[in-house]
């Protein structure tokens, strides 16, 4: 059993998540030199190894930048525009379905994160809270494991078995 060809890719994502969940939780800050890094890694990361189809790393991008953004607007500056430039990036390495369960992942990891530091007053309601390390942390998980959860989720609640995810998108 040898390196898989993704591995390149995941240390790529891990370096990025280590770097921003220090940022964010110190600073409150994901830095755009960082993202400036990173975004043209990815590029070439997916140049060398495309994902199917070949421009699902577009749709990924934009719909991470997009969701974010439109986030962004509706709650009249709710999020950080790092969250959005974050996802945005990380959709070029994950793909449209990959950086959505991201999205799911990290609302529900930040949600539970929250929840707990509210209870024990770490934190009050009013108060900014980081969530680019929740981003990140789904990112990797959604990367490792993300499509292996789909095919469980939708073969459980919606397909009765026997059909992949794939015959699903």
């Amino acid at each position: 059993m040898g390196i898989s060809s993704e591995f390149a890719g995941a240390i790529l994502l891990i370096s990025l998540a280590v770097i921003v969940t220090v940022s964010d939780l110190n600073y409150m800050l994901i830095p755009n030199k960082l993202l400036l890094f990173f975004a043209p890694s990815f590029i070439i990361f997916r140049t060398i190894q495309p994902l199917q189809p070949w421009y699902d790393s577009i749709y990924g991008a934009l719909a991470g930048f997009g969701i974010i953004f439109v986030i962004i607007v509706l709650s009249k500056g709710g999020m950080g525009a790092g969250d959005m430039k974050l996802l945005g990036t990380l959709g070029i390495l994950l793909g449209l379905k990959l950086t959505l369960l991201t999205l799911f992942f990290a609302t529900l990891i930040g949600t539970v994160v929250s929840l707990i530091l509210l209870s024990f007053k770490v934190i009050g309601r009013k108060d900014p809270f980081p969530f680019g390390p929740s981003i990140v942390l789904a990112a990797v998980i959604s990367y490792l494991f993300g499509y292996d959860l789909l095919q469980f989720y939708f073969e459980t609640f919606f397909l009765g078995g026997g059909e992949t995810i794939v015959s699903f998108f």
